[in-house]
């Protein structure tokens, strides 16, 4: 399940949920652009009145021009993705998507780097320390 706001109601979980993972399915298996490859979903955030959607995604790759060429490619195919998605799901109002790209993965990769790194050197000065007693 992602993880959501404490602001939206629990029905509004419930339909981002959904969202999520129909849009999923829907990229894998209904979208042919090239531009767009092996692509995850991993959070989406509705507007209370489920009129907007931020489609948060990551990709295998996440190389600067292959998520801009992604980024395009479901850019334009957003759509296309609303009317697939409006035949799925029966909700009255169906939210414009709007994609963007997640960097949290790459963050945290990032950050747990930065901890290995300081560990790695908290390691050898305690050894030098203790060598110099």
């Amino acid at each position: 399940m992602a993880k959501h706001s404490k602001s939206i109601p629990q029905r509004g979980l419930r339909v981002a949920d959904q969202i999520q993972k129909d849009l999923s399915e829907l990229i894998a298996f209904e979208l042919k652009d090239p531009r767009v490859g092996m692509v995850t979903i991993s959070e989406v955030k509705l507007t209370p009145d489920y009129a907007h959607a931020k489609i948060y995604f990551t990709l295998l790759k996440d190389s600067p021009e292959e998520i801009k060429q992604t980024l395009e490619g479901l850019t334009k195919a957003s759509g296309y993705l609303r009317n697939l998605l409006g035949k799925r799901l029966h909700i009255h109002t169906l939210p414009q998507l709007h994609f963007v790209h997640d960097t949290s993965t790459s963050r945290g990769l990032a950050m747990s780097a930065l901890i290995d790194q300081a560990n790695a050197t908290r390691a050898k000065d305690d050894d030098e320390d203790s060598d110099s007693e």
